[in-house]
């Protein structure tokens, strides 16, 4: 059998899933609850294979719940929201079920699940390696690699790559905590750095190749940290 666990903060919402997973046999329900710290509990103590959860939950959402796993099963999520789905491909979840969905687009999801179980693909956690930017009308994969670094500017941040820039209509804090991966630092309130493409340092500027970024006297001290000075 393949154990399930329903997380939803509507009883509705429960029922529907708890009714359709009635119709794929290889589906044992390992629990069915409102909010997702009670899931992270379940999770810990219980070997889940599918994790069908909503996005918009009071104190920890379901995106947050599953950046909080650290093995995790296939995730379908399961919200009346289409504005997280870059989010969800960010985790690379199974699939991403539109409320009010139907029996048959609720059956194609967990088949997905399924198969993947069954070859044993795991989900990959990020890497790092890239993450998606929201900009007017668009959003755009960026390269963390090539990011030189990243300007606040009022709401919305500059980021400046190798190739190019963009100004992004998310804020600096936002996007920091996209990067998951190693190798940025925050050297003032206003940038963030690639310590990778660190060129020079001068008193009370950083060089990123040909850009000066001031040093901020209160993030001087992590940075020469992170740059291995101390």
């Amino acid at each position: 059998m393949i154990n399930c666990l329903i997380v939803d903060d509507s009883p509705i919402a429960r029922d529907i899933l708890s009714e359709y997973c009635k119709f794929s046999p290889k589906l044992n329900i390992a629990g069915s609850l409102g909010d997702a710290l009670a899931a992270r509990e379940t999770m810990a103590a219980s070997e889940i294979d599918i994790l069908y959860v909503d996005i918009n939950m009071p104190v920890l959402s379901g995106i947050e719940l599953v950046r909080t796993l650290p093995r995790r099963p296939q995730v379908i999520f399961t919200t009346a929201y289409g504005e997280f789905a870059v989010e969800a491909f960010e985790l690379s979840a199974c699939d991403y079920l539109m409320k009010p969905f139907s029996l048959d687009r609720f059956i194609v999801a967990t088949d997905k699940a399924v198969k993947n179980i069954a070859a044993d693909i795991k989900p990959r956690l990020p890497q790092g390696h890239f993450l998606f930017i929201k900009n007017e009308g668009a959003t755009h994969r960026v390269d963390a690699e090539k990011i030189l670094y990243l300007e606040a500017s009022r709401n919305n941040t500059k980021v400046v790559t190798e190739d190019d820039m963009l100004i992004s209509t998310m804020s600096l804090s936002s996007i920091e905590k996209k990067l998951s991966c190693n190798g940025f630092q925050r050297v003032h309130r206003s940038f963030i750095i690639n310590t990778s493409k660190v060129t020079s340092l001068h008193h009370n500027k950083v060089f990123v190749k040909q850009h000066a970024i001031p040093l901020g006297e209160n993030f001087k001290s992590d940075f020469i940290k992170a740059i291995g000075l101390t």
